[in-house]
C-alpha cells in the first residue's frame, strides 16, 4: 500500500450528498460496516425505486437538522457488538475524509447511546487509510459548505 494516509481512531468528514458538511465519526477497524445515526427513518416508492428519508442532527452543542433523501442501496442482515442481528436499511453515498472523495456503504440505525453518530467500518477504510488509535482528530474538517448555525 504505497502513500496510505495514517488517522486516528476519531476523526471528522462530510457527506456532501446528503447535505452533511462536517460529522464526527469514530473509525473502527472491528466493525465490518459503516453506521449512520438517524433520528428518523421512512421508506418510500419514488419512480419504482425504494427511496429512504431520514433525520439527522449535526452541531454538537448548537445541533441542526438535516433532513436527507437518497435511494436505498438494500436491507441487510447486521450483528452488533451484543451478538444481536437487525434488519437494517444501507445507503450508497459520497464521504469527504482526509481530503479524500469516496463512495461507501453505510447502514442507517439508532446510535443515540452511542458517543459518536457515524461509525466508519473497515470496508470503508481498507486500502485508503490506515488508523493509529494513538492519534485523534489528526485531520482539518472537511471543505464543503456549512448550514448556517453549525460550527
Amino acid at each position: 500500500m504505497a502513500d496510505v494516509i495514517t488517522l486516528g481512531w476519531r476523526e471528522r468528514l462530510a457527506l456532501p450528498l446528503l447535505g452533511i458538511p462536517v460529522l464526527k465519526v469514530k473509525l473502527d477497524t472491528g466493525a465490518r460496516s459503516s453506521s449512520l445515526h438517524v433520528d428518523t427513518l421512512e421508506s418510500f416508492e419514488r419512480d419504482g425505486d425504494t427511496w429512504l428519508r431520514f433525520a439527522v442532527n449535526i452541531g454538537g452543542r448548537h445541533r441542526v437538522g438535516v433532513t436527507c433523501e437518497t435511494p436505498a442501496l438494500d436491507r441487510r442482515a447486521v450483528t452488533d457488538t451484543g451478538g444481536r442481528r437487525t434488519l437494517r436499511w444501507f445507503i450508497r453515498t459520497e464521504v469527504i475524509l482526509a481530503g479524500e472523495l469516496f463512495e461507501v456503504d453505510i447502514n442507517l440505525t439508532d446510535r443515540r447511546h452511542m458517543l459518536f453518530p457515524m461509525l466508519l467500518g473497515r470496508t470503508a477504510l481498507h486500502s485508503r487509510f490506515a488508523v493509529d488509535p494513538a492519534l485523534s482528530y489528526t485531520q482539518p474538517r472537511p471543505l464543503v459548505g456549512r448550514p448556517t448555525g453549525v460550527p
